[in-house]
C-alpha cells in the first residue's frame, strides 16, 4: 500500500441555471485527492463570499500535500503552517487546508477500512441530535415564522435555528427588539416548551444594541444566543453577560485552537461553534474540543455548507463527551447538493446517524461532479448580505 498523494483535483460546484439557495450556500469548493495505489479522498473548504480566494489558496496547499504521505497529517499541516505566513489570521489559507486535511483523513480510513471515528476515539454518540437552520427563508412576521416552523417540526426536528433581526445591522431600536421579541414569543407559544429556540445573532451588532436585543428575547428561554456581537467585539461579551443568562455561543470565525483557547480563557463563551471546513479539519477539532471539555464548555459545530462538512463534523461529533447539538441545512438545500452524496450519514426525526463505512463513509455522485461544475464567485446583492437566509434582510 501508498500512502503518497499522487493528484489532486480542486472542484468548483454550483448551480449553473436558477438559484435556490442563499449566496454563502450556492456554490460548494472540493478537493479530491487521489493516492499512490488509486484511492479517492474527498474534502470541502467553505465559500461565503470568498469563493476564489479559496480555491486559490487550494492550489498553494497542493503545493505542500502533493507527494506527501497522507497519514502524516501533523507534520503535513505544520509544513504548510511553517511556510503560511498569515495562516493564522487568513481564512482563505485556513480553509484550503481543512479541505486537504479532511480528505487525507478520508483516505486513512479507506486504507485502513474504518470510518473515522473510530481513529479518534470511537463511537460515543451513537444518533446526534441535529437542529434545523435555513427553514425561514422569506419570512419577516411572527405569523410567517410560526408558519414554517410548523412544518419543520413535522419532519421531526426538535430545535430551530433562526435569525429575528430583518435588516438591523450595528444598531437596533428598541422598537425593533420588540417586534423580534415577538417573533420568538410567537414561536415559543405555537412549538412549547420541548423545543429548543436558538438565535442567530451573525455578529451583526455593537455591545449596546446586542445587550438591547438580547434582554428582550431572554424571557423566551432560548438554547443559546449565536454571535451577538461583531467578532472584533468578542473582548465585550462579558458585559453583555451581565445583563443576561443564556449562553453564549460562536466559533464559526475562529481558525485554530488557539483561538478557541483564547475565548474560551477569556470567559466569553459558554458554547463553542468550530467550522471544521476553516480551522484546521478533524483533527484540529478534537484538539479544540478537549479544550472546551476541561473548561466545562459543550461543543455545537458550524455546519452550512455541503454534505462533506456535515460528514467530517459528524464523525467528530460521533466521539464527543461534551457534544451539545448539530447545526443542519439539509432539508433546505437545493437539489443538486442533496444529491451530491449518495450515502454516508442519513437525517431521520431530527437525527443523524453515521453509516459506519469507512472513511468519511461517503459515496459521491458523479454526476453532480459533471453536471454541476462551475467557475466563478458565488452572487452578490448589494442589499442582501450574503450571510443571511433569502428573503429575510427585510423590514420587521
Amino acid at each position: 500500500m501508498s500512502s503518497r498523494i499522487k493528484q489532486v483535483e480542486i472542484i468548483e460546484l454550483g448551480e449553473k441555471r436558477k438559484e435556490e439557495s442563499s449566496p454563502w450556500s450556492s456554490t460548494v469548493l472540493l478537493v479530491k485527492l487521489v493516492s499512490s495505489d488509486g484511492q479517492v479522498g474527498f474534502g470541502e473548504a467553505p465559500t461565503t463570499l470568498m469563493t476564489l480566494p479559496v480555491k486559490e489558496s487550494m492550489q498553494e496547499v497542493a503545493r505542500i500535500f502533493t507527494g506527501r504521505d497522507y497519514f502524516n497529517i501533523e507534520k503535513n499541516i505544520f509544513d504548510f503552517y511553517r511556510n503560511s505566513f498569515y495562516l493564522a489570521r487568513s481564512m482563505e489559507a485556513t480553509s484550503a487546508l481543512s479541505a486537504f486535511e479532511i480528505a487525507s483523513w478520508d483516505l486513512i480510513g479507506k486504507d485502513l477500512g474504518t470510518p473515522i471515528y473510530k481513529l479518534i476515539g470511537g463511537e460515543f454518540n451513537s444518533k446526534i441530535r441535529a437542529y434545523a437552520n435555513g427553514w425561514y427563508s422569506n419570512c419577516s412576521t411572527p405569523d410567517e415564522f410560526v408558519e414554517k416552523a410548523k412544518a419543520v417540526i413535522k419532519k421531526g426536528f426538535t430545535a430551530l435555528k433562526f435569525d429575528p433581526f430583518g435588516n438591523n445591522y450595528d444598531h437596533i431600536s428598541r422598537q425593533d427588539a420588540i417586534k423580534a421579541s415577538r417573533i420568538v414569543e410567537a414561536l415559543r407559544l405555537e412549538l412549547g416548551d420541548d423545543v429548543d429556540l436558538l438565535i442567530e445573532f451573525h455578529g451583526r451588532f455593537s455591545t449596546r444594541d446586542a445587550i438591547t436585543a438580547a434582554t428582550e428575547l431572554e424571557p423566551f428561554d432560548p438554547l443559546f444566543f449565536e454571535e451577538p456581537v461583531h467578532p472584533e467585539l468578542e473582548h465585550t461579551l462579558p458585559e453583555i453577560k451581565r445583563f443576561i443568562s443564556t449562553p453564549i455561543a460562536l466559533g464559526e470565525r475562529l481558525l485554530n485552537k488557539r483561538d478557541f483557547y483564547r475565548v474560551i480563557s477569556q470567559g466569553v463563551v459558554d458554547i463553542i461553534q468550530p467550522d471544521l471546513t476553516n480551522s484546521l479539519g478533524i483533527l484540529e477539532a478534537k484538539k479544540i474540543s478537549s479544550i472546551a471539555d476541561a473548561n466545562g464548555i459543550s461543543v455545537a459545530f458550524h455546519n452550512a455548507f455541503g454534505p462533506i462538512q456535515t460528514a467530517a463534523t459528524l464523525n467528530v461529533d460521533c466521539t464527543l463527551t461534551n457534544f451539545l447539538i448539530q447545526e443542519s441545512f439539509e432539508e433546505f438545500w437545493p437539489g443538486w447538493k442533496k444529491d451530491l452524496v449518495k450515502s454516508g450519514y442519513s437525517l431521520e426525526d431530527g437525527h443523524f446517524k453515521l453509516s459506519g463505512r469507512p472513511g468519511l463513509g461517503i459515496d459521491i455522485n458523479e454526476k453532480i461532479l459533471e453536471d454541476n461544475t462551475i467557475e466563478g464567485m458565488e452572487p452578490f446583492d448589494g442589499k442582501e448580505p450574503p450571510w443571511v437566509v433569502s428573503g429575510t434582510y427585510k423590514d420587521l
